[in-house]
């Protein structure tokens, strides 16, 4: 919802949890509300995504809608969000606590990205750690 996003203070609510955004999210998160602005001026729809069927209603946007854009794209939504929580624990340290508090993800995930990251860390330049290499769907 609109009221989820709190560019003052850089973090978003997703599914009551408070969560920081990153530079670009938020450049893109104001590209956005400006697009959405501009096109539907009089929406009375709260959802912060909306579409030529929702802005007269007051009914989010659907998934089917959401995830078409994506459709053909090298960068899936489910690659998007798996490279997310790799950087996030390679810029802020492999901490598995904090993976989980800013992600929500249960303790295993969140143990299972930091230890990529500190492979990653680790590795020599040029050389990607033996767990990325043997799987080429992961966005590196």
């Amino acid at each position: 919802m609109l009221d989820d996003v709190d560019l003052g203070n850089h973090r978003l609510t997703i599914t009551g949890r408070v969560r920081p955004l990153d530079d670009l999210t938020r450049k893109l998160l104001l590209d956005w509300l400006e697009h959405r602005r501009r096109r539907w001026p009089n929406t009375a729809n709260l959802h912060l995504l909306i579409n030529n069927q929702t802005a007269t209603k007051t009914s989010r946007a659907s998934n089917h809608w959401i995830s078409a854009a994506m459709r053909g794209q090298d960068a899936t939504l489910e690659r998007l969000r798996v490279d997310r929580q790799l950087e996030e624990a390679l810029t802020h340290g492999p901490d598995p606590l904090h993976l989980a508090e800013v992600f929500g993800l249960d303790e295993k995930t969140a143990m299972r990205y930091a230890d990529s990251a500190r492979q990653l860390l680790l590795a020599s330049p040029g050389e990607p750690p033996a767990e990325l290499s043997e799987r080429p769907n992961k966005v590196q």
